[in-house]
């Protein structure tokens, strides 16, 4: 029986078991890197007993939460063993190997499990982490009941140092060890890397150095902040006259560096607030940790990472009481196990999604309307009543009717269709208001024709001066985003026809105006088009809905199961297949996997705009090209139309350049990542097919470009048929095409 066949068997009964295994190493430094995973289990076995202790009861740990039926991704992210490890890890140091070892340790793992299974549901119900409680308890636990167990041993291993080394790795191995004791450090960065090793209970500099440089690659905000956290507490224990030494005792000074990464940028957006935070917290920690060694020497026990978990948990539960500068500091919504990923990201979602937890309204009406009065406007939009809108139709030149324009006939607007901005029911209707004489006003009937909508709890639109008699829904009746409720009047407060168009908390008809957004609109200017997301037009602009495009509305509409089968031509090689399915997750998010790459592109459709969100998996295949050049398309065609947006920083940029960036992202960026896509043509303008789309990928520093991608995009009357990709003078095109022409 060798190592493979044991491996393939693991995985069978396992699917997880080794991901679960380096999850659980990489799990204390807040991380899912398997890189930095193999260098901590690597500098776990400078103890070789130690490390062995370690991953045995990281397995039992993980085997056993198998076996009795936890969860699965739990076990797979190493929530369930991570503490056992760091049990194992203790224990391994502290006592000589024997049969009656392994089998505390072996009960140890299972105690441990079981104290994080009850930690995960106290405290998880508050929505906070349980972190390294459970090692604490469970190893606690065990120092105590040894004392009473006999058969066990107290190791004497690292008093010879130099000893194990040759043992690991011979002369060579204790040639680098003296080397690097021997120089000429100063005492705080010594005592700096100790204390990263002994997070791993190796209390030497070589251990740290190796966990600083794992502690690098996977992150180097976290590597930043590790410095932050524990620089500001040497630095306050030397201002403030305390012993030095008090870190030094069993290198407890990790408890600064872990809180400091934790605080900085796992559970909080990184950013100068975090930071700041960082700082403010190291005082706490000191108090904590002298504190709580004073009470725990009693028991000749250790605090070990007592006050990391106790002002971690007492921060983060602080913040949920607060009832405004929510982003000061900002927590994370969304964990992605990297402080980098988890501020682009932020920083990225904020910037296109920011303001679409606003309630979606579109304009009322059909066609392009003027905003004869914006919000505050110089008329009647003052006061409680300045978030509103007036609308109204112009000509070429500027005027609002034809003729004479003595008679409400003659205004463009005059009984044009008047549309419910989004679905929701008749709260409330006013009828029977004559209507005006073109240039007088019914001050009696302030509002003339009202109909308020009710879309929300406390939300509300209301559309006035309507036409007397012309409503086509009751008090009561459900309405549809677009549908059609009513026509443009001249009743009420109204000199010239118009549509008044108000968002409102209440349901009456004075009450007070919401500054509220709407969603997507079209700007009109001078023959050009832009479009506007999640804004309030201004007086005087010419706007209008997004004309949806059936053509664009098919090309990016993708349904769960449906199949995009693809033939490539790749340049000077020859052509292959491929095929994209869509999928659907099950919290109802949306996106196309390639089987060939286990590649995925997460998007949404809001109706108007579909948005590619974000990906995972292979950034080299066709994937992630295709959703680099489609990351936002609106579905509607107006020539030359330019839609821009934004990548996460990481997603489209020069490495060299993003690591340099990663450490000083918390305080400015010198990097972006842009996507604009240019309306080009339509070629059947009759049938409003054969368009033709043109987006540019680029990466900038500073205003100079250093990486670039184009794709062009052509789509016909049954949806998407071709896109071409140009990228380093490489030119891939790629046609859809049905199952049965592959």
């Amino acid at each position: 029986m060798n190592l493979k066949y044991i491996v393939h068997k693991l995985k069978s009964i396992f699917p997880s078991f080794l991901s679960s295994i380096a999850n659980s190493y990489s799990q204390i430094f807040f991380s899912n890197s398997k890189t930095f995973a193999l260098i901590l289990f690597i500098v776990s076995f400078f103890d070789f007993w130690a490390g062995l202790s370690g991953v045995i009861a990281v397995m039992v740990s993980n085997i056993l939460a198998y076996l009795i039926g936890f969860n699965r991704v739990s076990i797979r992210k190493g929530y369930y063993g991570f503490n056992s490890l760091l049990v194992g890890l203790g224990l391994g140091v502290y006592f000589q190997p024997g049969p009656a070892f392994f089998i505390v340790l072996f009960f140890a793992a299972l105690l441990t499990l079981l104290i994080t299974l009850l930690l995960e549901g106290v405290v998880g119900k508050y929505g906070l982490p349980f972190m390294s409680m459970s090692f604490l308890l469970g190893t606690w636990a065990v120092s105590l009941a040894t004392r009473q167990f006999t058969a066990l041993h107290v190791s004497e291993r690292g008093i010879f140092m130099t000893n194990e080394m040759f043992s690991m790795g011979g002369h060579d191995m204790v040639a680098s060890y003296n080397w690097l004791t021997n120089l000429g450090i100063h005492e705080s960065v010594r005592l700096y890397f100790t204390s990263l090793g002994a997070i791993f209970f190796q209390y030497h500099l070589f251990a740290g150095v190796l966990v600083a440089v794992g502690l690098l690659i996977y992150s180097r905000i976290a590597f930043v902040l590790s410095l932050v956290g524990f620089f500001s507490a040497y630095v306050y224990y030397h201002f403030i006259g305390a012993d030095i030494r008090e870190l030094s005792y069993s290198y407890i000074g990790f408890n600064f560096i872990l809180t400091s990464i934790a605080i900085g940028g796992f559970f909080i957006i990184p950013s100068r607030w975090s930071f700041l935070w960082v700082i403010l917290l190291t005082p706490l920690i000191s108090i904590i940790l002298t504190s709580t060694q004073m009470v725990f020497s009693m028991f000749q026990l250790s605090v070990y990472s007592l006050p990391f978990n106790l002002i971690v948990l007492l921060f983060l539960y602080s913040l949920k009481f607060r009832e405004r500068f929510f982003d000061k500091p900002e927590l994370v919504s969304y964990q992605q196990y990297s402080p980098e990923k988890n501020l682009y990201a932020h920083l990225n979602y904020r910037a296109r999604f920011g303001k679409a937890l606003y309630f979606p309204f579109t304009l009322p009406f059909w066609g392009e309307w003027k905003v004869s009065q914006g919000h505050s406007g110089k008329l009647t939009h003052t006061g409680d009543w300045r978030h509103a809108w007036d609308f109204e139709i112009t000509d070429e030149k500027g005027k609002t009717y034809e003729g004479s324009g003595n008679d409400r006939e003659d205004y463009y607007g005059y009984n044009k269709p008047v549309l419910a901005p989004a679905d929701g029911c008749v709260e409330e209707l006013v009828d029977g208001v004559d209507e005006n004489e073109i240039g007088d006003v019914d001050l009696e009937h302030n509002w003339g024709n009202t109909i308020i909508l009710r879309h929300a709890d406390q939300l509300f639109s209301k559309l006035s001066h309507l036409k007397n008699g012309s409503f086509k829904v009751a008090a009561g009746d459900a309405v549809k985003k677009g549908q059609v409720v009513a026509s443009c009047g001249n009743s009420g407060r109204s000199p010239f026809p118009h549509i008044h168009f108000q968002i409102q908390s209440t349901p009456y008809i004075g009450s007070k105006t919401l500054d509220y957004p709407i969603s997507h609109y079209i700007n009109h200017k001078k023959g050009t088009f832009e479009l506007t997301s999640w804004e309030k037009p201004g007086t005087d602009v010419i706007v209008s809905n997004v004309s949806k495009n059936s053509s664009m509305e098919k090309a990016f509409h993708f349904i769960p199961g449906q199949k995009l089968s693809l033939i490539v031509y790749p340049g000077s090689e020859n052509e292959y297949t491929l095929t994209w399915e869509v999928e659907i997750s099950a919290i109802n998010t949306s996106c196309i996997y390639c089987e060939k790459t286990k590649s995925r592109a997460w998007f949404r459709n809001d109706g108007d705009i579909h948005y590619f969100t974000h990906f995972e998996g292979d950034r080299s295949s066709l994937l992630f090209r295709f959703f680099l050049g489609a990351y936002k398309v609106m579905m509607g065609y107006y020539p030359g139309l330019l839609v821009k947006d934004s990548y996460p920083i990481y997603t489209f940029s020069n490495p060299i350049l993003g690591l340099l960036q990663d450490f000083v992202a918390p305080f400015f960026l010198f990097i972006s990542s842009e996507y604009s896509m240019n309306y080009t043509r339509m070629e059947d303008e009759v049938m409003q097919t054969g368009i033709r789309l043109k987006s540019l990928a680029s990466a900038k520093v500073g205003r100079r470009e250093v990486k670039r991608m184009e794709c062009e995009l052509f789509i016909g009357a049954h949806g998407l048929q071709e896109f071409v990709i140009k990228e380093n003078n490489i030119t891939t095109q790629v046609k859809l095409a049905s199952p049965d022409d592959i």
